[in-house]
């Protein structure tokens, strides 16, 4: 029997407005009824990702940040495994001499050093998330979009080494022209996992995320379920991406989305619909009624 649900969000439980769908909510408050814990588990930061669970009502355990953090129903705060300063340098210094934009998600929310490559990165992922949406719609989506959240500026990111009060989450490069830009610092990143404690994903195509070799979903999922007490065969995961693998691979019940990259469907024992067709609530009901 499923006792504890872990979905990812974006391209999973959230639909084209990146809200969660209604079929959604009803089919995790079916699972709360039968005794069923669900937990979001995302690369957002936890000033992202709370937003719309908010605004659909859902107060529920949290995993952030590839796997950085993790907060209980009351967003107090579970673990956080940081990239040590020395590590976050080499890093920032990789990025800078590719000459790429990049973000930084720390324990102070999420930090950037342009507005507009923000904006242009966010409307990036919006149109490879929705089937059909027009860069130049996914650009007024995510102006809309980041109005309404908390984001800082900063205009050299080594400043945030000298913060004693901020930890360094994760780092992410988007680039539209993804194999010829991010290929090259991909590469050097991956030079780095020799001598430093980092993990190489990806939320899409078109991105890099760099979090702490202990911060990945399926570690996190690991320790909630053990701090809970149950056993990872009556775990279930839901994802659509490369950053979503480990804990698809850590549970007793996995799904991929239809919207799900090739190599992620591989790595889940089950398929469901679209994120926009509301492939979680098909997948949890599944999970239920067949008692999977």
């Amino acid at each position: 029997m499923i006792r504890l649900i872990a979905s990812d969000m974006d391209g999973t439980l959230l639909g084209t407005k990146m809200e969660v769908l209604e079929e959604n909510v009803k089919a995790i408050r079916f699972a709360e009824k039968q005794g069923i814990t669900f937990m979001a588990a995302t690369g957002r930061g936890i000033t992202e990702a709370i937003p719309p669970l908010k605004e659909a009502g859902l107060h529920c355990p949290l995993i952030t940040v590839n796997g950085a953090q993790a907060f209980d129903e009351n967003h107090q705060e579970i673990f956080t495994i940081d990239i040590p300063n020395q590590t976050s340098k080499k890093i920032m210094d990789i990025f800078y001499q590719h000459g790429v934009y990049f973000e930084v998600a720390t324990t102070q929310g999420v930090f950037s050093n342009s507005r507009p490559r923000r904006i242009e990165n966010i409307a990036m992922m919006l149109a490879n998330k929705i089937p059909h949406l027009t860069f130049k719609m996914a650009i007024a989506m995510a102006s809309a979009y980041l109005d309404l959240l908390a984001v800082n500026y900063i205009e050299d990111y080594h400043k945030l080494l000298d913060h004693p009060d901020i930890k360094i989450l994760k780092f992410i490069t988007m680039s539209q022209e993804a194999g010829a830009v991010l290929n090259p610092v991909r590469e050097d990143l991956t030079k780095l996992t020799q001598t430093e404690e980092i993990v190489i994903t990806s939320s899409s195509p078109t991105n890099i995320e760099v979090n702490h070799k202990n911060a990945q979903k399926g570690i996190a999922v690991k320790h909630v379920a053990e701090k809970m007490g149950i056993p990872l065969d009556q775990v279930m995961t839901i994802g659509d991406n490369f950053n979503d693998i480990s804990m698809l691979q850590v549970a007793g019940v996995s799904f991929a989305m239809g919207n799900a990259e090739e190599e992620v469907k591989q790595q889940a024992k089950y398929t469901t619909i679209d994120h926009t067709e509301a492939g979680v609530a098909k997948a949890i009901y599944r999970a239920i009624e067949e008692n999977l």
